[in-house]
């Protein structure tokens, strides 16, 4: 049977509001051991190892476990396995769990970052590169299906370019072995994160010629999400980890690439604190980062436009007839009767957030106080 939407929304609906409330509504329990699998280590989240170096999840009585997952698809199993507790990966791997049919889906409680953590890099400098250029070549993409591909291949249809006919995407090399394959010679670009691709480029053996972010636009490109029956049993759990998070988005937000770039050094030990200000400079000049866990409507609907235009769901998903707004919610959810995607209708369920859950907890002067004006214009 299909879930309700008020099932669908649960408390993890209401995680990202109720984490920018002050820490006084509710209680915390000391030392609670937490596993989240991210789907690689990169510079990118940086306000994550911000928030593990700088103590944030203690202050929320949280031990966190990190692991590296290598992809998506590979977090997603563990985290449905119940080896892991939480997922950190693109969001799109909670939408095909869901469109798959199982009772114990995942949903999406907190993002991290908005816009497209990958470079294009090519064997050569080349300060005047236009997407022209990529015709007749061979770009290493990643696997398909995951955001990374599918926003590159937005991109290039972006600037004219046909990813089917006029270039040639090999994923067939797994994601933690697609920067060795490059500089053996597979390839004439590749997409890669940070710090490997500022790497590749201070061993002279790749040059970053553009950002997939900054040509993409904001979308919710990286999010922490969990099984629904585990975020129900951990309510409260869920609310502090995501206030940890909001902590290290608001302080890597609020200090320079070096004063970051010295705090999440620890993360990285083999590469030097002057490559990460580099890195962590590039993330900020492309706004790479949300300044909080919300996810707004307007980057939801450029992901679904990503996604569709990739032919991640079958039929049309961006009707406007498809979407409302509510007084009471941050971002909008799907009218059932009219909706004829169910990719869409589950995406927006996954990250509806709950105004009403907190109310007689903390009450809505706390939000006001709580929020920076941008912040309280999204609510």
């Amino acid at each position: 049977m299909k879930p309700t939407y008020r099932r669908l929304i649960g408390a993890a609906a209401c995680a990202a509001l109720i984490a920018l409330l002050p820490a006084g509504c509710g209680g915390k329990t000391a030392g609670d051991k937490v596993t989240v699998c991210e789907v690689t280590h990169s510079i990118f989240y940086a306000p994550q190892y911000a928030a593990i170096e700088l103590g944030f999840f203690g202050e929320e009585g949280i031990d966190i476990e990190l692991s590296n997952g290598q992809g998506a698809d590979k977090v997603m199993a563990a985290v449905l396995s119940g080896n892991i507790d939480i997922g950190f990966a693109g969001p799109e791997a909670s939408i095909y769990v869901y469109n798959e049919g199982k009772e114990d889906y995942t949903q999406v409680f907190a993002q991290m970052t908005q816009r497209d953590g990958s470079f294009l890099v090519g064997r050569k400098k080349d300060a005047s590169f236009s997407w022209d250029k990529i015709r007749g070549k061979t770009i290493l993409p990643g696997r398909k299906g995951g955001v990374p591909y599918m926003a590159l291949e937005y991109v290039i249809r972006k600037n004219g370019v046909d990813p089917y006919k006029d270039v040639t995407l090999d994923n067939s090399i797994q994601f933690a072995l697609m920067a060795g394959a490059f500089t053996s010679g597979t390839g004439d670009y590749v997409t890669l994160f940070e710090p490997t691709a500022s790497m590749l480029e201070a061993e002279g053996k790749g040059y970053i010629v553009a950002s997939i972010g900054k040509e993409s636009g904001e979308i919710p490109y990286t999010a922490y999400f969990a099984k629904k029956s585990y975020i129900e049993k951990n309510a409260d759990l869920i609310e502090r980890f995501t206030r940890a998070v909001y902590k290290g988005q608001q302080w890597v937000a609020s200090h320079t690439a070096r004063e970051v770039a010295e705090i999440v050094a620890p993360s990285f030990p083999d590469t030097s604190v002057e490559l990460l200000t580099t890195v962590v400079q590039r993330y900020k000049d492309i706004d790479a980062w949300s300044p909080d866990p919300v996810l707004k409507e307007s980057s939801f609907r450029l992901l679904q436009e990503v996604m569709t235009q990739a032919g991640a769901f079958p039929g049309a998903l961006n009707q406007p007839r498809n979407i409302r707004h509510n007084k009471r919610a941050a971002l909008a959810h799907t009218h059932n009767s009219q909706n004829g995607g169910k990719g869409c209708k589950v995406v927006i369920r996954n990250f509806r957030l709950c105004l009403a859950y907190h109310r007689n907890k903390c009450g809505f002067t706390h939000i006001r106080k709580a929020y920076k004006p941008h912040v309280r214009q999204e609510f």
